[in-house]
């Protein structure tokens, strides 16, 4: 049993939770287009422990999302992530940011929960899991077309991400639900507990995130 602290930021939502046994005691996140996590999140992570009424010293772990998604997010959350648990002398946890929007739609009857983190256009990164949420296919930066996951016709699907919405018209063919939200910490609670109570920690010296793609600098505008 533990008290951890968990860090949201693979895409344009910044997500602070704090748990105690995988039980949430606060959660303080927003999104905006403007990427402001850089700005937000230390004050996100101290309005947390104060609403949860617990100080730095009370915490057992730190919990990050790892990846994929936005490269300046994830760089900002891990960077933070790695800095408390340095300092405090913690156990660094990480979680695949899919594995965190398919924690969403556990136990809900699906055959299948597909999360979708958009990367832009028609691509998406995305996994499959089960509806108890076991990874069934692996993370991949997948193009959606008109063929996209013809193979899953007839089983009962749900979509769930920031990905989900663009591709609702495009995978019209199947039998599925489109749930458009962010990753967030507060489904971060429950899966956390479960690595701190398996040891299933990072190297905070060497732990990076999980880009899955390269970065590509956008190009500026000819003024």
């Amino acid at each position: 049993m533990a008290t951890i602290l968990n860090i949201e930021t693979s895409t344009k939502n910044c997500s602070v939770s704090i748990a105690k046994d995988g039980v949430q005691l606060c959660l303080v996140e927003e999104n905006e287009e403007s990427f402001a996590h850089g700005e937000k999140l230390n004050q996100f992570i101290e309005w947390c422990l104060d609403g949860a009424e617990i100080k730095l010293k009370d915490l057992d772990a730190i919990c990050v999302s790892k990846g994929p998604g936005s490269y300046t997010g994830l760089r900002i959350g891990v960077s933070s992530a790695k800095g408390f648990a340095y300092g405090l002398d913690l156990p660094l946890l990480a979680i695949n940011s899919l594995q965190i929007l398919a924690e969403s739609q556990i136990n809900q009857g699906y055959d299948l929960i597909i999360p979708m983190i958009d990367a832009r256009r028609m691509e998406v990164y995305t996994a499959q899991y089960d509806n108890f949420g076991k990874q069934l296919i692996d993370t991949e930066a997948k193009i959606i077309d008109e063929t996209s996951f013809k193979e899953l016709q007839g089983k009962k699907i749900v979509f769930v991400g920031d990905g989900a919405e663009k591709c609702e018209e495009t995978l019209r063919h199947l039998d599925a639900t489109f749930v458009q939200i962010f990753p967030s910490a507060k489904y971060m609670c429950q899966l956390a507990e479960n690595k701190f109570n398996q040891n299933l920690v990072e190297d905070v010296a060497y732990f990076e995130p999980y880009y899955l793609k390269d970065f590509v600098a956008g190009k500026k505008k000819s003024e």
